[in-house]
């Protein structure tokens, strides 16, 4: 398992380097993101989903649960907060074996149904800015955080 951190210092460039990561990414690959409520998940989300082609506007799934938009890939994001506590599998294989990207917000409550090959990423409060943590346990996914951090 290797860990990357990248700095980002505004919502904007929270956004871009999502928009960078989007433009690496292929179908089947499997995004999750944890971090405090307003760390910048959403705000992430958005970058991938522009850099994914998505015109429509993404906003939290909190109440849907997955939420699927159109682009050069489809995206499925999911917040699977109010699963908590649940054993509910809501056909997550679908979707991560899908031709979509997934992106899943507090993925640690669905965590029997992640695949072992997935990206890792944490985003973390440091003061103004934010600290944004990639781990990695798959020479794909080493390989696409080594083309973000260049």
């Amino acid at each position: 398992m290797s860990k990357h951190q990248m700095v980002s210092n505004s919502a904007e460039e929270t956004n871009l380097i999502g928009e960078r990561l989007a433009s690496l990414l292929e179908a089947g690959d499997v995004l999750t993101l944890e971090g405090d409520l307003g760390a910048g998940k959403t705000t992430f989300t958005k970058g991938i989903a522009k850099g994914l082609g998505v015109k429509r506007t993404v906003n939290s799934p909190t109440f849907t649960i997955v939420k699927e938009y159109e682009g050069r890939l489809p995206l499925y994001h999911m917040d699977v907060y109010r699963l908590e506590d649940s054993d509910e599998d809501i056909g997550f294989d679908e979707y991560f074996n899908g031709n979509g990207v997934s992106v899943v917000e507090w993925a640690q409550f669905i965590e029997e149904y992640l695949p072992t090959n997935r990206l890792d990423i944490r985003i973390k409060y440091n003061g103004d800015s934010r600290i944004l943590e990639f781990l990695s346990n798959s020479s794909h996914f080493e390989s696409i955080i080594n083309e973000l951090m260049s």
